[in-house]
C-alpha cells in the first residue's frame, strides 16, 4: 500500500526577537512571571510588511531544497493557518502564486493549533488515494498583529508568536517508512474558551467600532480551561494513535508536541512516562506559533540529526475549537 513520506522540511521565523523584558515595558509583567507560567524566554514577531505568506514562502523553499525538488514538482498545497493575511482568499493561493508552482490546487485548513496535523491528514489521504504525488504542507502564522499589548491582554500577548514551517510529502511503497496513522478530534462546545469573536460574517457589519472598543477583535483565552483539557486530550490521543498499531509510549523515538506552553508539554511527558530524550521542546525560543510549532520543531530536529531513519515519531496538538489530534510517523 502506498504511504506518504517526508521528502524535505523547512522553517522560517522573523528576525525580530521580542524578549520578556521587552514585553515588561509594555504591560504589567516580568521575565520571571512569563517564564514561570509558560516557559518562554523570547519569541519572534514580524516587522511591518512581513506576512504569513512571506514566512511560508521561505519555509517552503527550504523544504523544497532539502527534497531536491523545484516548485514545478509540487502537485498540491495544503496550507494551515488561523491568521490568514486576508479574510478571503486564504493564504494557500498566494503561496502558490509566489512560489511559482503553476495552477495546482491550494487548500487552506482552519484547525488552529491542530492545523498542521489536520493538514498532514489531508495530504496523506490524497497521496494514498493516488490523487497527487508531491504535496507541500505548510503551517504559517502571524499572531503578533492580533495581540492586545496591554496588561489586560498579557495572558495571550506573552505566549503567541509568528513563524512558519513546511514539509514536502511524497509516495512510497516501503511499508517500513512514512505516515502510519492519525487520531483527530474536535469539541465545538468548548470553542469560546479560545477564540477571536470578530470580524465575523454573523455580524452586520462584520466589524464595528463597538467590537474594537470591547476588544473582541483580539484573541481571547481562558487559560485554565485550555490547560485542563490539553493535558488530558494530548496524551489520550497519543495513546490512541499508538494503540491502534499495537504500540505503546515506550516505543516512541521522539514526541514533538504542539508548543502551547512548556508546562503543558511537561505534563504530557509525565502522563506518558517519557524521558527528556523522547520529547522535543523549543517554545522557550519561539513562543506559541499555533499551526507552525510542530513543523518548525520537526525541521530543527531533522537538520540537527535528532531524527534518524527508522525512528518512530509522534506529533500531537491541542488548540482552539477545541481541536486536537496526533500523527504517527516512521521516519
Amino acid at each position: 500500500m502506498t504511504r506518504a513520506v517526508f521528502l524535505g522540511t523547512g522553517m522560517a521565523v522573523p528576525d525580530r526577537v521580542v524578549t520578556n523584558d521587552d514585553l515588561a515595558s509594555l504591560m504589567d509583567t516580568s521575565d520571571e512571571w512569563i517564564r514561570t507560567r509558560t516557559g518562554i524566554s523570547e519569541r519572534r514577531w514580524v516587522r511591518e510588511g512581513e506576512t504569513g505568506v512571506s514566512l511560508a514562502l521561505r519555509a517552503s523553499r527550504a523544504a523544497l531544497e532539502m527534497a531536491a525538488l523545484a516548485p514545478a514538482d509540487i502537485d498540491a498545497i495544503v496550507y494551515a493557518t488561523s491568521t490568514p493575511d486576508h479574510f478571503a482568499p486564504g493564504g494557500g493561493v498566494y503561496l502558490q502564486d509566489q512560489l511559482g508552482t503553476g495552477p495546482v490546487p491550494a487548500l487552506d485548513v482552519r484547525a488552529q493549533c491542530s492545523g498542521f496535523i489536520y493538514a498532514l491528514s489531508v495530504a496523506d489521504a490524497w497521496i494514498r488515494a493516488g490523487s497527487y504525488r508531491r504535496i507541500l504542507v505548510v503551517g504559517s502564522e502571524v499572531q503578533s498583529t492580533g495581540m492586545d499589548l496591554s496588561t489586560e491582554g498579557r495572558h495571550t500577548a506573552v505566549i503567541f508568536a509568528d513563524g512558519a514551517g513546511a514539509a514536502v510529502l511524497g509516495p512510497t511503497d516501503d511499508d517500513s517508512r512514512g505516515i502510519i496513522g492519525f487520531d483527530i478530534h474536535s469539541e465545538g462546545a468548548q470553542a469560546e474558551h479560545l477564540w477571536v469573536d470578530a470580524p465575523g460574517s454573523m455580524y452586520h457589519p462584520r466589524i464595528s467600532a463597538k467590537h474594537i472598543e470591547e476588544g473582541r477583535h483580539f484573541l481571547q483565552m481562558d487559560g485554565k480551561e485550555v490547560f485542563r483539557h490539553a493535558v488530558v486530550r494530548m496524551p489520550e490521543s497519543v495513546r490512541a494513535v499508538l494503540a491502534a498499531r499495537g504500540l505503546t509510549p515506550a516505543d516512541i523515538g521522539l514526541l514533538i508536541p504542539h508548543q502551547a506552553n512548556l508546562r503543558i508539554s511537561e505534563m504530557v511527558q509525565k502522563s506518558l512516562g517519557l524521558s527528556q530524550d523522547q520529547v522535543y521542546n523549543n517554545i522557550m525560543r519561539y513562543g506559541n506559533t499555533t499551526s507552525a510549532t510542530i513543523p518548525i520543531a520537526l525541521d530543527e530536529c531533522v537538520r540537527s540529526g535528532r531524527v534518524k531513519q527508522g525512528d518512530l515519531l509522534v506529533f500531537t496538538a491541542f488548540g482552539s475549537g477545541f481541536t486536537w489530534g496526533s500523527a504517527l510517523v516512521r521516519w
